[in-house]
């Protein structure tokens, strides 16, 4: 689906570009664009190396760990059709341990891993579970203590305050948390408001038809 639209968005420009006169201006963007990528890819490099090094260095020492065990009770209450002790659980908890130090290139393969195990409780492969659901709406909306990577480009771009923006990061991330929560917590209960009540259980004295047996009573005059 994304490779399908990134193709159109490319022939589009192009048909766009030749009908106008403009394959010039277009082939130049083009080349503007792949050199821009290759100059912001090696600025973000050395700053991805270091945070991605702290985070191992962390693990080593247990940090990760320790924000583990302080995001448990977090991680119950927001998954709570999850078993205790599943194998989602870990890596949902090391992708929010890595989206809280901002390092989303860490936090992705977590996530896919996490999504990989909650699919092993999914009885429907084919439709997303409520964990599933939630899981993608914290990891798209999560706090960010160290937004790492965006730091890593203003300080690319030569900004003079590359660090400016952990307060406002820190604020637009726990709102957009908060939202995803509280949106996330309204459809689940729409979802249960949704499902068809179970049939009553069969007792042994009911007819096989389902309804309740009828005492047999004899008319004598």
């Amino acid at each position: 689906m994304i490779n399908g639209i990134w193709l159109g968005m490319i022939v589009i420009g192009f048909v766009f570009a030749a009908v106008n006169g403009r394959m010039d201006a277009f082939t130049a963007a083009v080349f503007d664009g792949a050199k821009n990528g290759v100059t912001v890819s090696f600025g973000l490099i050395s700053v991805l190396v270091f945070w991605m090094g702290m985070m191992r260095v962390a693990e080593d020492a247990g940090l990760l760990r320790k924000i583990a065990r302080l995001l448990g009770p977090v991680v119950g209450f927001l998954f709570p059709d999850v078993p205790k002790g599943h194998p989602a659980i870990g890596y949902i908890l090391s992708n929010m341990s890595a989206n809280l130090l901002g390092l989303g290139n860490a936090a992705t393969p977590m996530g896919i891993k996490a999504m990989q195990e909650l699919q092993t409780l999914n009885p429907d492969k084919e439709t997303a579970t409520p964990a599933m659901c939630t899981l993608l709406a914290l990891n798209t909306a999560s706090i960010t203590l160290i937004p790492a990577t965006l730091i890593a480009i203003r300080l690319n771009y030569g900004s003079a305050d590359p660090a400016g923006i952990v307060g406002t990061t820190l604020a637009a991330t726990a709102v957009a948390t908060l939202a995803a929560i509280g949106a996330d917590r309204l459809f689940r209960r729409l979802t249960l408001l949704r499902r068809p009540p179970k049939p009553p259980a069969v007792r042994p004295g009911d007819h096989a038809a389902g309804g309740p047996a009828v005492p047999h009573t004899s008319m004598k005059g």
